[in-house]
């Protein structure tokens, strides 16, 4: 999974997409000033430009214009920023005994920094700030996980196909396919050679013929953190459960992931996600992603 980190600054706010350690950088900074406030704002017209670039380029193709329509049936690119920060629970629990990840966090989805809170202990916390990864926990073992790779992480599950309207991205148009008796448009994502720092991660997205709505994220991990001498994880198939509306934003009601296998099938039911308490938060305080007073900075 990618966890952007290397971004432009857009004025005030840090520009960043990534899952991983290095965030990718594929949207620009745009130069319009604007007057500071004491909460996060993203003014009307910021909104509107970055849409209209997005929507440009996406028509320009025909895997983009499945994306662009996905978009649209999930409530609009438009209505994704102006909506503000997002906040939910992200209960990740792999089926195998490995580490459980649950946290409560809130994105900027405008620059993609992000705070984590513990759901089993408030005063632990981690983030990512557009430049720096953080965490502040009394105890040492608060996070048993590589907390730098999770701060975004868990965007590149609830954010698509919002998460593809910036620069670095790549879109390919596959062959159609049939899952579960429903038909879908099949789009690969890939990313450019200097966009974060696993560009060899990759995601194929199923979007339903009728609704244009996502159904299934297949996609493989090259964290260089987890795979020091190259490579990846085997491919993973994530399929989206149910949905929810919040703020005129249609949502998964939360997810199960598991291997693929033969003819792009999912085979062993390897993890259960959890996605709950979401909102939108438009009177966030604009330092709120900043590193805490006594945080460890990540390197």
């Amino acid at each position: 999974m990618k966890l952007l980190y290397k971004f432009s600054l857009l004025s005030v706010f840090a520009v960043i997409l990534s899952c991983k350690e290095t965030p990718k950088s594929v949207n620009k900074a745009t130069d319009v000033s604007v007057t500071e406030t004491d909460v996060i704002s993203i003014p009307e017209s910021w909104v509107n430009s970055r849409v209209a670039k997005a929507k440009e380029k996406l028509n320009s193709s025909e895997a983009g214009k499945v994306v662009w329509n996905a978009m649209e049936a999930h409530g609009g690119l438009d209505t994704w920023f102006a909506n503000g920060p997002i906040t939910f629970r992200f209960n990740y629990q792999p089926l195998d005994g490995k580490t459980a990840r649950d946290s409560y966090q809130t994105v900027d989805t405008w620059s993609n920094r992000s705070v984590h809170t513990s759901a089993t202990e408030s005063s632990a916390k981690f983030g990512w700030t557009g430049e720096q990864a953080w965490v502040k926990a009394k105890d040492s073992t608060a996070f048993a996980y590589d907390t730098k790779f999770w701060a975004l992480t868990p965007l590149w599950f609830v954010g698509h196909p919002f998460v593809l309207s910036g620069e670095g991205v790549n879109l390919e148009l596959m062959e159609p396919t049939t899952y579960k008796e429903k038909e879908y448009n099949v789009v690969k994502v890939t990313f450019d050679a200097e966009t974060g720092d696993a560009p060899d991660d990759y995601y194929i997205l199923y979007v339903n013929k009728e609704s244009n709505k996502l159904a299934v994220m297949r996609y493989i991990v090259s964290y260089p953190q987890y795979f020091k001498d190259g490579g990846h994880a085997p491919e993973k198939f994530t399929e989206f459960i149910g949905e929810q509306v919040v703020d005129g934003i249609t949502m998964p009601g939360g997810f199960k992931t598991y291997w693929t296998v033969k003819d792009n099938q999912p085979g062993d039911y390897i993890t259960k996600i959890d996605f709950t308490d979401v909102s939108f938060e438009k009177d966030l305080s604009k330092d709120f992603f900043d590193a805490p007073e006594g945080a460890k900075i990540l390197e």
